[in-house]
């Protein structure tokens, strides 16, 4: 009982010690912020001086390859391609054309849902629009996108508007008892697959343009369309979807990317990342950005249609339409290269659909017309359904791309380089996949205060800057008493201020503690995201686009600190351990498999796997610790591999959305960790302490 009232007190005066903040205020996010935005405006600035040396036809020819090559990577491999099994399930018809219900596969079991609004007053074979839908519940039924297929029909055009995965007719997490989607339609079921996806190196954007490839594939089979009048059109999730076709589809003539193209200077401080189809990893690092959309197709005509009051910022769109002129230009097209503009909000209303049917009319029917809108009558959604029963969930199953990318995990799993690396090459492994930078010498660390406390223990808050221009805050407590103390490092994804029982409890033990925030967590986390987006997500995402994942640059900010902990004259430098909660655990592990001279690691509350990610349906606040393609790699247990035969002890484990593992689950999850300890005389070393055990 005294033993628990000292550690009550100490936990007491720490938190007296104005709550274990560094810095007053939120100077630490904007620091945060500053840093990465400098980090991309390097690859910004690298960028416009590549695009501003384009003189000749053969340098575009050769940025064209150069982006049609990448993004194609960075979708991630497409599948092989196998019968689509079309069918037409229905229909009717209506002034001037007829609509079919369609549904066809565009992988074994992955059931697209689409309408072919087909033209009664004009002959065939006629020029055909693949409709991209944006991100409406919905899909492809919401009366915006219907004006514009009904739009195209009318005037010829033969369209073929598909549902997206996690839309309209195709959620891929809908409850059959309650009828209803248990993660919300639209961008959440996007993210959520998502999240996954990356960690087999692909993207949910990879099922999209599958989709839309096969759509191709399916008019190119129609007696009634022209292979050589082929485009693609769409708005915000749509246009975001025809920008990546026009890259990758040789096949098409001509492309419509409506609210989608602006520039990621200003969409980064801006709205800000978004969806998880609309950033790839690297890709501002690769030296990409919203006009290479454009050069990918060049000189097909493409055109961008943008609202000066939308949230994608209409200075990007005009900066990045004045640099893809200049580029079409160089190839004698720059009346190909197309941009209109209207003083409205976000959305495919009405002076966009007729800047559409007016650049599709010039350049697949060789008119000039006004563009017009005729009245239009839109259906009410379900007369629209390719379905029985509005669902693909209940009338068809099949896959998702939750069950696609689980498989293609499983298959990685079974053969990660992991198996066979030894311990030295999983480190360089490890490293390179988190983008681990290099470090060397000490940082440089400034002590903001120093107190002593009634119990005699001494609490130091520092600044340690781990990068040029960007500083993490730590709180150091060193037990009563002289000589040389054995530390640790404390890391809490909520932040430093919630370890303040566990540091009370080791320092009252007489071990030195530096509790730290590594970037985005604690002093440094943002209170608020944008459009919709939690800062988390965000934040995970901006580092991704640098090509940097966040729990890499979170793994160097604890190993500079740990570089730092060791030259101080109270500690033991050959006696550091570290303790890690929640995702906190995660980047703990990393540190630990990296930096063989970290003695021992606990991780308390933490995601067992990726595998474990992978595997489970839906998830919950996973994305920080996310590195793409790390499956074909490793998984977090094998980091045993890499830190055995060091103590290793691993308390309460969870699964992806935070529940307590139970003991044959959370075995099974950590059988690779034990055996390797075993393996090495030292299974001991290695302790698995499941709650309730």
């Amino acid at each position: 009982m005294r033993r628990a009232f000292l550690v009550f007190l100490t936990a007491a005066a720490l938190a007296a010690a104005a709550d274990l903040r560094v810095v007053a205020g939120d100077q630490l996010q904007k620091e945060l912020s500053e840093y990465l935005l400098g980090e991309a405006r390097k690859h910004w600035n690298a960028r416009r001086e590549k695009i501003a040396a384009l003189r000749t036809p053969e340098q575009v020819a050769e940025r064209r390859q150069y982006v049609q090559n990448w993004l194609k990577q960075a979708l991630g491999p497409f599948p092989e391609k196998t019968p689509l099994n079309a069918r037409i399930t229905g229909g009717f018809s209506r002034d001037g054309y007829r609509v079919e219900h369609l549904v066809f596969e565009s992988m074994p079991n992955f059931y697209v849902t689409a309408n072919v609004y087909v033209p009664l007053n004009a002959k065939p074979p006629f020029p055909a629009v693949v409709g991209t839908a944006g991100h409406s519940l919905t899909g492809k039924a919401i009366d915006t996108y219907q004006y514009a297929w009904i739009g195209m029909v009318k005037r010829g055009f033969l369209v073929l508007a598909f549902d997206p995965p996690g839309q309209g007719e195709r959620s891929e997490y809908f409850d059959r008892e309650t009828g209803k989607s248990f993660v919300p339609l639209g961008t959440r079921q996007h993210d959520m697959a998502g999240t996954q996806c990356l960690l087999t190196g692909t993207t949910f954007a990879r099922y999209e343009i599958w989709d839309a490839i096969r759509a191709v594939d399916y008019l190119l089979t129609r007696s009634d369309v022209d292979p050589k009048r082929i485009a693609v059109a769409g708005n915000s999730g749509g246009g975001t979807q025809s920008a990546y076709l026009g890259v990758v589809e040789p096949r098409l003539a001509a492309g419509v990317i409506s609210c989608y193209m602006t520039r990621w200077e200003e969409l980064w401080q801006g709205p800000g990342p978004q969806d998880a189809e609309q950033d790839f990893p690297g890709f501002i690092a690769a030296g990409l950005d919203f006009g290479d959309f454009m050069i990918g197709m060049a000189p097909k005509p493409v055109t961008m249609l943008t609202g000066i009051r939308d949230y994608f910022p209409i200075h990007g769109a005009r900066e990045t339409y004045a640099e893809v002129k200049r580029v079409f230009g160089i190839l004698g097209a720059e009346d190909r290269a197309g941009y209109f503009e209207y003083d409205d909000e976000h959305g495919w209303h009405k002076p966009r659909r007729e800047a559409t049917y007016r650049w599709l009319e010039k350049w697949l029917q060789g008119r000039e017309v006004d563009g017009a809108e005729p009245e239009i009558a839109p259906e009410p959604e379900e007369n629209l359904n390719a379905t029985k029963t509005g669902q693909v969930a209940t009338s068809l199953g099949g896959e998702t791309v939750h069950s696609i990318n689980r498989s293609l995990a499983e298959k990685q799993f079974a053969s990660r380089k992991a198996l066979r690396l030894s311990p030295a090459q999983l480190r360089q492994s490890v490293s390179k996949a988190i983008h681990l930078r290099p470090r060397s010498g000490v940082p440089s660390v400034t002590e903001v205060s120093s107190e002593q406390e009634a119990d005699g223990s001494r609490v130091l808050k520092l600044l340690i800057q781990t990068e040029p221009g960007l500083r993490v805050p730590g709180v150091l407590t060193l037990p009563a008493g002289k000589g040389k103390f054995a530390a640790a490092i404390m890391i809490d994804h909520r932040g430093k201020a919630e370890a303040a029982d566990r540091v009370a409890e080791l320092v009252k033990g007489g071990t030195a503690v530096l509790a730290i925030d590594p970037r985005g967590w604690g002093e440094s986390a943002s209170a608020k995201g944008a459009s919709g987006y939690s800062p988390d997500w965000q934040l995970a995402q901006r580092a991704l686009l640098l090509g940097r994942p966040l729990v890499g640059m979170q793994v160097f900010d604890v190993l500079r600190a740990f570089d730092y902990l060791r030259t101080r004259k109270e500690i033991d430098g050959s006696k550091i351990s570290i303790i890690g909660v929640g995702n906190g655990g995660v980047v703990a592990l990393y540190a630990a498999a990296l930096e063989p001279r970290i003695t021992s690691a606990d991780l308390y509350d933490s995601v067992a796997s990726y595998m474990a990610v992978v595997r489970s349906r839906t998830h919950r606040d996973m994305i920080g610790i996310v590195v793409p393609g790390v499956l074909s790699e490793f998984d977090l247990p094998d980091l045993a591999k890499a830190i055995a035969p060091r103590p290793l002890r691993i308390h309460s484990p969870r699964d992806p959305l935070g529940n307590a593992l139970d003991e044959s689950v959370a075995s099974t999850e950590y059988g690779p960790a034990s055996s390797y300890y075993g393996s090495r005389g030292r299974r001991q070393q290695f302790q698995l302490l499941v709650a309730g055990h």
